[in-house]
């Protein structure tokens, strides 16, 4: 069943990892998929890979600004609407976004602008033409670090939980323009920045408070998004959906447990 015939959707950074599946997901149910990208030729390449599927790279940078108003105006003049937009920009600086104390504060300040600016800029241009289309759906890929503080990565968490808030600011304030938001939260995803990062000691400590005890794939993630931006999740608004596992379900003590 082709879920998202003739609907015309936005994913920005999609030429890899939960982007990539998200755009292909929505592509794959019938949408015409516009991948705000800021290498476009990956994205011609991906596209040429998938010549049974509609998907068009239009560039933006989340670090220049002229160039989100550039990406919707260039998707407004080619499809004259806007029906689903799923912002999955994000960034992280791990060896400079400490704690309170020792994190960089140009770091702290540089993750706020880029993750909940991107977010905010985005929708701000898309909602208008949303609201003349007759409504739209949004999906924000947050983080479950947006709910559950870490010792680390300050900026990065407060960033995404800016973003949850975020959602639920734009889903009452748009729900009578016939305009849904909701959140996706990914846990430890197997993204190939992560598998590149991440020490095999802290996967397996990680792991050992995730109850479904697996890392998600990208698909896990574009799933959610997916049914999020469907017609079947038409009576959903301002939900902040996590996807990680059962991450942060159990007891501190979940991780000793036999299990």
């Amino acid at each position: 069943m082709k879920y998202f015939e003739d609907k015309i959707a936005l994913v920005t950074s999609s030429t890899k990892g939960i982007g990539l599946s998200c755009a292909l997901k929505l592509a794959r149910g019938g949408a015409h998929v516009y991948m705000g990208v800021r290498r476009p030729d990956a994205a011609r390449e991906i596209c040429g890979q998938h010549p049974e599927y509609r998907m068009t790279p239009v560039f933006f940078d989340a670090m220049k600004k002229e160039s989100y108003e550039s990406m919707i105006r260039e998707i407004i003049e080619k499809s004259a609407r806007i029906d689903i937009l799923i912002n999955n920009f994000g960034i992280g600086r791990p060896t400079e976004d400490l704690d309170l104390v020792k994190g960089s504060e140009r770091a702290f300040f540089e993750i706020l602008e880029l993750n909940l600016g991107s977010v905010y800029r985005v929708s701000k241009l898309a909602v208008p033409h949303m609201i003349k289309g007759g409504g739209g759906s949004i999906v924000n890929i947050s983080s479950i670090g947006g709910l559950i503080p870490d010792v680390t990565r300050i900026g990065y968490g407060v960033s995404k939980a800016a973003i949850n808030n975020l959602t639920q600011q734009i889903a009452i304030q748009y729900a009578h323009n016939n305009i849904r938001c909701n959140a996706v939260l990914p846990g430890l995803t197997a993204t190939e920045a992560a598998m590149k990062n991440m020490p095999e000691d802290f996967l397996k400590s990680f792991l050992s408070h995730v109850p479904l005890g697996r890392m998600a794939n990208p698909e896990d993630i574009a799933d959610a998004a997916a049914f999020l931006s469907s017609d079947a999740a038409s009576y959903i608004t301002g939900h902040i959906l996590d996807v990680a596992g059962g991450y942060g379900l159990g007891t501190p003590q979940y991780a000793d447990s036999s299990h």
